[in-house]
């Protein structure tokens, strides 16, 4: 049987790398792409030598990681101090590497393009997942190769980050890049500098913005959760007049199908897409264990499972309910599931118009994703739920007192209606708060005071602009 011969081998890395050409960078197409905010944050920790560890990409199927090591790559060529040949990119998902070690094909660019010990270089291994036991390979060559930065991707999120924290302790950065915000998917169709206005008019120290064409910026908010979450749908029309294939079968189905069986050896596939299409179908819902094991007839524990692994591969996301008291609650059976991209929903199910009846969820799950771009404060994110009312967010601190609430609402009704802020103001007269509670609306904006207590009202598409606006401005 023929094999693969070191020449094929050579010319495959050549082929990969056009930067090693004099005067070849990236593809054009793709440097000319337009820059998730992440980029100067990812290119930052690629080119600190302060630490050495390998940089693991995190992130679910189709956000762009491989767009981002790309520009990431075209960024280092910039820099003076960085030459092409110092850059060495694998895709390890290309059949001639299979059964290649990290090692051998890192050995064969070091002797193509020979380089003095203390050259920093850098090595870029994406879909990293292809390759068995890829982290003790990883780390074996963190610990030998001081001069080198090495970056690795992948798909299979869930495992990623599985093996990444158990293996890679003190070797391994994680790099977490979440699906498109409203910002940049404003930014990506070239209608931010058009639709938003920065407003320098008030006190807040946090950057403020309105819209400057509110209708246009909530059609286009529409459009979002349609089919914004995804760079790849942003750039093509031909899929956006067919999301779901698009979404459902690359992304998924994939997940479902393949990355989570292989990772935890679920059996039976059929139960966990069944749970997922649930789940996905009631985003921004409260859940209950007990009442999705009556109605699926599938156990408790291993629905618990399911969802866990659901959220590893970063399709899904947890948010615990605590009490009026801002008490958590000691079993937790009861819960609120987010999709991490409101695009999901509608590519399993169909696009939503805006007076769709399930608007109010996806909206609530559109502004929790903008949440997911801000760890500082994803975490303290909890709801709230008692007897005699509920709010959608409601951020505790590390005293595990409350910092401040959200009610997301999809309609204009709360502006003139006290009687819809009744749970709001109970919840604010009861625990004194860091900032005035906020509750979003279509297209009412201002400020009330309702029995001592300001409340902020502004349009649901404006908040989402501005959470992800400053979650990443940095």
């Amino acid at each position: 049987m023929r094999q693969v011969t070191e020449s094929e081998i050579e010319n495959r890395l050549r082929e990969d790398n056009p930067w090693w050409r004099a005067g070849q960078g990236v593809d054009a197409l793709i440097a000319g792409y337009p820059r998730r905010s992440y980029v100067p944050g990812f290119v930052s920790l690629i080119a600190d030598s302060t630490v050495q560890r390998a940089v693991v990409l995190l992130g679910p199927r189709r956000v762009g990681k491989t767009v981002m090591v790309l520009h990431a790559i075209d960024a280092l060529l910039r820099r003076p101090d960085v030459q092409g040949q110092d850059i060495l990119y694998l895709s390890l998902e290309t059949p001639i590497y299979t059964h290649l070690s990290l090692d051998s094909l890192l050995r064969r660019f070091r002797d193509l393009h020979p380089a003095p010990d203390n050259r920093r270089l850098f090595v870029f291994f994406d879909e990293i997942q292809y390759l068995k036991d890829w982290e003790v390979h990883l780390k074996s060559l963190v610990d030998s190769n001081r001069q080198i930065r090495i970056v690795a991707t992948g798909s299979a999120a869930a495992a990623l980050k599985t093996k990444s924290q158990e293996s890679g302790a003190g070797r391994f950065t994680d790099f977490q890049l979440p699906p498109l915000t409203f910002a940049e998917y404003l930014r990506f169709i070239d209608r931010e500098d058009e639709l938003i206005m920065s407003d320098t008019t008030g006190a807040d120290p946090q950057p403020r913005w309105t819209a400057a064409n509110l209708p246009e910026l909530n059609d286009t908010f529409v459009d979002y959760l349609n089919f914004g979450g995804y760079p790849e749908v942003v750039y093509s029309q031909e899929i956006q007049r067919n999301p779901g294939r698009f979404i459902k079968s690359d992304i998924i189905d994939k997940v479902l199908l393949r990355d989570l069986p292989v990772l935890y050896g679920v059996h039976d596939v059929q139960e966990l897409n069944s749970l997922f299409n649930t789940l996905a179908y009631n985003t921004g819902n409260e859940i209950s264990l007990g009442e999705l094991a009556q109605s699926s007839n599938v156990a408790k524990n291993t629905l618990a499972r399911y969802i866990e692994y659901l959220e590893a591969a970063f399709l899904i996301r947890r948010v615990k309910r605590i009490d009026a008291d801002a008490r958590r609650f000691k079993r937790v059976t009861r819960f609120k599931v987010y999709l991490t991209n409101p695009t999901m929903r509608t590519a399993l199910f169909s696009p939503l118009r805006a007076n769709n009846e399930a608007m109010g969820h996806l909206a609530e799950t559109a502004v929790f994703s903008q949440w997911l771009h801000n760890t500082a404060h994803v975490d303290s994110l909890h709801f709230a739920r008692w007897a005699q009312g509920e709010i959608d967010l409601v951020s505790l601190g590390a005293d595990q007192r409350p910092k401040f609430v959200i009610e997301v609402k999809w309609s204009d009704a709360p502006f003139t209606d006290k009687r819809l802020l009744k749970s709001v103001l109970q919840f604010a007269q009861q625990h004194p708060l860091q900032r005035r509670p906020l509750v979003t609306t279509r297209t009412r904006s201002g400020i009330q005071q309702h029995g001592g207590i300001e409340i902020e009202f502004a349009p649901c598409s404006l908040h989402c602009y501005t959470v992800a606006k400053n979650s990443l401005r940095h």
